[in-house]
């Protein structure tokens, strides 16, 4: 592929107010590329939801807390939610986070950090969402839902809704430093 002039947008600000623009600049940069695997982080649901009038929904997979990441047995993603998303037609995972699974149970248990959780920290240098983005793409390789090798969006965000859409290519969470982020579409500047 030649050279290429693509811009990024840095918001000014973190935060779910940035869900509705990173939504439609990673639909923009999907059509543009041909990319048809879409993946969006959704904690409760409503940035799923959101992200059906984006995206064909056989080609998005939504990306949700693990059950008993709030609290035992607590699942985040609310029904309704789940009953639309799955209406539509679009996939949902649920699983383990791949960069806070055994390793965060080490740390609270023993009070030392795991690589799993380095790692994490170090992808936060670029933002919560870029760590979210990458952490998603794992979780759905891991879970045949995303091809591994084949460029796909993944979108994260910052506490809550969308503030980081990335385009990457997918890995399995055993093959992590295959993963290649190509392009940085949106995140937040601060």
């Amino acid at each position: 592929m030649p050279d290429q002039t693509i811009s990024c947008t840095y918001f000014e600000q973190a935060g779910p107010q940035n869900t509705l623009h990173t939504l439609e600049l990673a639909k923009n940069r999907a059509q543009e590329l041909e990319i048809s695997h879409v993946l969006v982080a959704s904690t409760s649901g409503a940035t799923g939801v959101q992200a059906l009038s984006f995206f064909p929904p056989q080609n998005l997979v939504v990306v949700t807390h693990s059950a008993g990441f709030a609290a035992p047995n607590e699942r985040e993603l609310l029904p309704q939610h789940r009953e639309a998303i799955e209406r539509a037609g679009a996939r949902i995972l649920t699983a383990q986070h791949a960069f806070g699974g055994i390793g965060r149970a080490v740390r609270r248990k023993l009070g030392t950090y795991q690589i799993d959780e380095i790692i994490a920290f170090t992808l936060r240098v670029f933002g919560e969402g870029m760590k979210v983005a990458c952490e998603i793409a794992l979780m759905a390789a891991d879970a045949g839902l995303i091809p591994v090798g084949e460029e796909i969006i993944a979108i994260g965000g910052t506490s809550k809704g969308a503030d980081t859409a990335i385009v990457l290519l997918a890995a399995n969470a055993q093959d992590f430093f295959d993963l290649r982020v190509l392009e940085i579409i949106c995140k937040p500047r601060q």
